[in-house]
């Protein structure tokens, strides 16, 4: 028997025929990753919130009457990139960690915590992510802090103004899980793996049932059928009709 080969054409509507045979299978899938995604989402993922403070690099003593200088402000940006890795490192992290008396490692804080300035911009975000959204206020604000106190003994300079400091909300939102997207991505997957697999059980399944079957895979012409006949038609089929007076005769067709 001759199996179908990976190339073999599918017409448009050989493909909406295979997808409304599985149809069941394929809303199995889809449902069953949606489902996971929302219980996962939900119930297992511990929600993060962030908290964000922005500093600003400028010079520390300006004379009033002095013009405006680019080369200083070049050189403020270029400076970010280094106070990005001090406040990154556990030297600011771990006196972060002492302030606040905090559970866990300056290493593990560091993971926490991101540095982020725009293009050619003097100011500095600095955002915490932690499951406290009051915690992450504290440590945004602490971090800072400490930051600005300790520059001066780190590299003798004095050019960091805080610009706005992390607040707290009544209401906050978490930043993750995102339940919605999770469960959007999970939807999409899980179609496209019913929809795969949808295919592949068509392909592996060389079962002969129609006429059509026969000739497209045996390349040979259907002769003749077999009719199939159960007892109830055989029985049917001996019992007169009492409105016509003649005999049923019902008969199944089988390909062989």
């Amino acid at each position: 028997m001759e199996v179908k080969s990976l190339e073999e054409t599918i017409s448009l509507q050989e493909i909406f025929a295979i997808i409304k045979k599985r149809i069941l299978l394929i809303l199995l899938f889809v449902f069953g990753a949606v489902l996971v995604a929302a219980v996962v989402s939900f119930f297992i993922i511990t929600p993060k919130y962030e908290a964000s403070t922005k500093f600003i690099v400028n010079q520390g003593q300006q004379d009033p009457s002095a013009s405006f200088n680019v080369n200083d402000i070049r050189t403020n940006v270029e400076l970010i990139n280094t106070y990005k890795n001090i406040i990154e490192s556990t030297a600011i992290s771990g006196e972060v960690v002492q302030e606040l008396n905090l559970p866990y490692t300056p290493d593990r804080l560091v993971d926490s915590i991101d540095v982020a300035s725009e293009q050619n911009s003097q100011v500095v975000t600095v955002t915490v992510t932690d499951t406290d959204p009051a915690q992450a206020v504290k440590i945004a604000n602490t971090t800072v802090t400490i930051f600005q106190d300790k520059l001066p003994d780190i590299m003798s300079v004095d050019n960091v103004n805080i610009l706005t400091e992390a607040e707290h909300s009544r209401n906050p939102s978490p930043v993750s899980p995102k339940p919605a997207l999770n469960m959007a991505i999970a939807f999409v997957l899980g179609g496209m793996i019913g929809v795969g697999l949808a295919f592949l059980l068509e392909y592996l399944d060389n079962t002969i049932r129609t006429e059509q079957d026969v000739e497209e895979h045996l390349e040979l012409p259907v002769l003749g059928v077999i009719s199939q006949i159960s007892d109830k038609d055989v029985r049917n089929a001996h019992r007169p009709n009492r409105n016509r007076g003649d005999y049923i005769n019902v008969q199944k067709k089988e390909t062989i």
